[in-house]
């Protein structure tokens, strides 16, 4: 299933690019508050990569990479989640997620479930194995596998939606 939208691909000299990015960045402080409800939420459903996803698939590398490393950070600063321990691992997949969800965009040119696919299957395999690294914990590294994969079907398919829903903005 695919559609046709305007992606854009804004620079880091246009002012646009900050504006935008503040936007996600604040879907991205909003969605782990109402997640968090939830016990085990942030782990389940995975919210902070949400708005990192539909920013780079819809505005490309700069916008996705703005959120996926101020996102974490602001969260942390501001809620002490997620915690300091964990911000370096979760920075790395979102910045992953950023460069995946911008190349898959501009390679299909259209919001496409397949690049949405392959951009979260990229972000969890690639950031899976240098958690691992990291942190020498094969478990800790896995745990979006053993229980998030819910917050991996929400990417999926509210990532679609959404995008869908802004393809003609």
């Amino acid at each position: 299933m695919a559609t046709t939208a305007k992606l854009y691909s804004l620079s880091l000299n246009n002012t646009n690019t900050y504006l935008i990015a503040t936007v996600f960045i604040v879907g991205n402080l909003l969605l782990p508050q109402l997640a968090h409800l939830v016990p085990q939420g942030g782990f389940i459903f995975l919210p902070i990569y949400f708005f990192t996803l539909i920013a780079a698939y819809k505005y490309g590398i700069h916008v996705g990479l703005l959120t996926a490393i101020l996102s974490p950070l602001a969260n942390n600063l501001i809620f002490g989640m997620p915690p300091a321990a964990v911000l370096p691992a979760i920075i790395i997949k979102s910045a992953i997620l950023a460069v995946a969800a911008a190349t898959a965009a501009k390679y299909f040119g259209k919001v496409s479930l397949l690049g949405i696919l392959l951009a979260i299957i990229t972000y969890q395999v690639i950031g899976t194995g240098i958690e691992w690294a990291m942190t020498q914990n094969f478990m800790a590294a896995v745990q979006d596998f053993r229980i998030g994969v819910p917050g991996m079907l929400i990417q999926l398919i509210g990532g679609y939606f959404v995008l869908k829903a802004l393809a003609k903005v």
